[in-house]
């Protein structure tokens, strides 16, 4: 009987084994496209997944390819990508990239978005980017949205005083987000820029300098790091 049972779990295992091996292939062949630029059809082949995984890349694939769009078309896939993230978080609510990619399209829909409706955004990014670190304590994306939250809400002025007051966004907190964030990926290119974006909306044009002289240092590893490192340089040739 213990043979038996033995045998029917080794067979078992065996039949579950390629069908788990083709999801984790189909995973990976998205990400790959996703890494490669191919924005649309990695946001295809995650939805195609119909996974928690797949729906939280192809929320990713679609924010960064709105920053590619029209300016026409830039609502509507940011919108797009904030309902893939929502079906991800339904399949897997302990899917830390999920919160993480709800919370990127919400800051990127609050751009279009009125004074009051806009501040109602910014607390539902702090509080999906709060979730995706309870979830993922380990989160360096998430420690940089934390960073530039802060940034782009206590930025000064009556409208930043305002912003700050609704929100609790401080300045102060800042740096320290970004710090996490680069001590958790320090050869990230992304986190640098992201960085000097934040300290430039403080108006601390110094710290962001340095922080750009730091990312025209590092490698690109993917089509959006590329871009991002081009942007860097371009940013820092405007210093000198």
């Amino acid at each position: 009987m213990r043979r038996t049972l033995m045998l029917s779990l080794a067979l078992t295992s065996a039949a579950l084994t390629p069908a788990l091996a083709q999801g984790a292939a189909s995973q990976q062949a998205a990400q790959a496209l996703y890494d490669q630029g191919n924005w649309q059809d990695a946001a295809s082949a995650g939805v195609a997944l119909n996974t928690s995984a797949g729906l939280a890349l192809a929320a990713e694939a679609t924010t960064a390819g709105a920053g590619l769009a029209p300016d026409g078309q830039k609502k509507g896939l940011f919108q797009k990508a904030q309902g893939y993230a929502d079906q991800a978080i339904r399949l897997d609510p302990q899917n830390a990239d999920a919160y993480f990619e709800k919370a990127r399209a919400q800051g990127r829909l609050a751009q279009f978005a009125g004074v009051f409706e806009s501040l109602s955004l910014a607390k539902e990014v702090k509080k999906n980017l709060d979730q995706a670190v309870k979830l993922r304590p380990t989160m360096a994306s998430a420690y940089v949205a934390l960073g530039l939250w802060n940034a782009t809400l206590d930025s000064g002025g009556l409208k930043g005083a305002i912003a700050a007051q609704q929100t609790g966004a401080r300045k102060a907190n800042v740096a320290p987000n970004f710090e996490r964030a680069v001590a958790l990926e320090p050869t990230v290119v992304t986190h640098r820029l992201e960085y000097a974006n934040a300290l430039n909306l403080i108006g601390n044009k110094s710290g962001a300098a340095a922080q750009l002289q730091k990312a025209v240092t590092l490698s690109a590893t993917n089509y959006w790091e590329q871009r991002d490192l081009a942007t860097a340089q371009a940013m820092l040739a405007k210093l000198k």
